[in-house]
């Protein structure tokens, strides 16, 4: 790593069973997998230059407000800049697009009659009612006649997510990863693979990265106080061109972005976030 650069901190939470299942670093100097919480902490002390990525898809809002949390604490005796926070890696409705994507291609082969079944790990009341809401959403604007849910140690299970499937009346069921986690083959059922592969996962976070460095080169804002009371919103976006989330320029419920940052608002109401532009993210393929 060159030592002008910063560590990078892909910082987990449930979606990735606290960073377990998030790729380590391939090369020195790559970025650092560490949980939410002491992990963290322990990862801050006594190291300079850092910035931390908030690695969830979408259904972990609080994870950018525990990790700023952390980087607030450990920056109180550091160089103003030395600790920035990035936005999150994406929002649901980044997650309801990858997830199309991930339907669209796995749905190309088998019978016509095909259920999706989203799996993720149970998280809470919240984080696993929005799945659902997502998967309404993902059914919303694609062709597929039943997508439901299934939680890793929750209610419904695997197991009975796809009985559920078949007793509809679907031919076949797909699972789908709708967290970072994979899902365990079942016989006779079809598993796609992750909604994002290395490749998308990299160039990914270097976006975030860069948004990041560019906002406190620019604007001095270290990305702390944008959820410092957890309010970080994953649809406050503030970028004026719009872009598709979808492969193939299909819009699963877009929305219109710009480029030029309201700094004006934002320095009256710090509380409001800046968030991630994830322009043609849902096109890179791992």
């Amino acid at each position: 790593m060159r030592p002008d650069r910063r560590r990078v901190l892909l910082v987990g939470g449930h979606e990735s069973r606290d960073g377990r299942c998030l790729p380590g670093p391939v090369e020195p100097g790559g970025p650092e997998v560490r949980a939410v919480g002491c992990d963290l902490h322990a990862a801050l002390v006594g190291r300079d230059r850092i910035v931390a990525v908030p690695m969830t898809l979408g259904r972990d809002p609080e994870l950018s407000a525990v990790a700023a949390q952390a980087l607030r604490w450990a920056a109180r005796e550091r160089a103003p800049g030395d600790l920035l926070l990035a936005g999150p890696l994406g929002t649901t409705g980044h997650l309801v697009g990858w997830i199309r994507g991930a339907v669209t291609r796995a749905l190309r082969d088998g019978p016509p009659r095909q259920a999706v079944l989203l799996v993720a790990p149970a998280a809470g009341p919240e984080p696993d009612a929005e799945l659902f809401r997502v998967a309404r959403l993902v059914r919303q604007y694609t062709s597929v006649r039943w997508v439901e849910v299934a939680l890793i140690g929750g209610d419904p299970d695997v197991d009975e997510g796809v009985e559920r499937c078949l007793r509809l009346g679907a031919d076949g069921v797909v699972l789908v990863p709708a967290s970072f986690v994979p899902v365990a083959p079942r016989p006779g059922v079809r598993t796609a693979g992750p909604l994002l592969g290395p490749a998308s996962l990299a160039t990914l976070v270097r976006e975030r990265v860069a948004e990041a460095e560019h906002r406190w080169d620019r604007y001095g804002d270290d990305g702390l106080a944008t959820v410092r009371h957890g309010h970080e919103h994953g649809h406050s976006h503030s970028h004026s061109h719009s872009h598709e989330h979808e492969h193939g320029g299909e819009h699963g419920h877009g929305h219109g972005h710009r480029d030029e940052h309201d700094h004006t608002d934002r320095h009256r109401n710090p509380s409001v976030p800046v968030t991630a532009n994830l322009k043609g993210a849902a096109s890179h393929v791992g």
